[in-house]
């Protein structure tokens, strides 16, 4: 298997967009973002093979993915992702916070839902291809940024439950307005030097995307009826013995 530092130094094949947004369509477009709706013009594309590894590097037009009807992602959920924010400095350079640390996430990850790990060296050098392709989406304004996603999903046609053998990972950008619309406000903070609040680690945190809509569903309440149905399943009579209630 090669090795980080060989990885990182794979071949990504260029492909211009044919038909870039212009100028002045790109500058209406950064004026207001909003998030996740607008997305660059390229993207990065890998692909791994338990045979070949991690090959296939490219920066391609961004567009629609051809999938199979049978891929496995489609069955057993088996895609995971990321997420991160690149920012415009004054000087006009582009920065990144900790990549490391998502490049770290995403291959814990990988490792829980039996994927891949890609490389640290080589989750970096996707962000650089993408951002050099598409530095000029990134927005000056304060408080905006570059949303970056890289995600990686099972795209073998097969329905089999077993680890997956042909895996694609993509990055795609999509311009992101400020995260409070009123701004950045400050806030008044307590701070104790006599007292100390101890607390429980949180778990290690993970990102598979079959987790993710299971968040608004926890915020949903039962249907009155289901409640009812399941509270009342068994109840006690007056005499004090307990009576089926169907």
């Amino acid at each position: 298997m090669s090795t980080d530092s060989a990885l990182t130094d794979l071949d990504f094949e260029v492909t211009p967009a044919p038909s870039p947004r212009s100028a002045e369509e790109r500058a209406r477009i950064l004026a207001h973002p909003g998030f996740g709706v607008h997305f660059t013009d390229h993207m990065v594309g890998l692909r791994w093979t338990r045979a070949d590894g991690w090959h296939s590097a490219r920066v391609q037009p961004y567009g629609p993915l051809a999938l199979d009807p049978a891929a496995a992602v489609l069955h057993y959920a088996q895609e995971i992702f990321e997420g991160m924010k690149a920012y415009r400095h004054e000087d006009g350079s582009i920065w990144t916070f900790r990549p490391e640390a998502n490049a770290r996430r995403l291959q814990r990850s990988a490792r829980r839902l039996a994927l891949p790990e890609l490389p640290t060296g080589l989750f970096l050098e996707s962000l650089r291809r993408l951002i050099a392709a598409d530095g000029d989406w990134v927005p000056s304004e304060p408080e905006t940024s570059l949303y970056l996603r890289p995600f990686m999903f099972a795209q073998e046609a097969f329905l089999g439950v077993r680890a997956a053998e042909d895996v694609g990972y993509y990055l795609i950008a999509s311009p992101a307005g400020a995260y409070f619309s009123g701004g950045v406000a400050p806030v008044s903070i307590w701070l104790s030097t006599s007292y100390a609040a101890r607390a429980r680690a949180a778990p290690e945190r993970r990102r598979p995307a079959a987790t993710t809509p299971r968040r608004s569903c926890r915020s949903r309440r039962p249907r009155a009826t289901a409640a009812r149905r399941c509270s009342s399943s068994t109840r006690r009579s007056r005499s004090g013995s307990r009576s089926s209630v169907g």
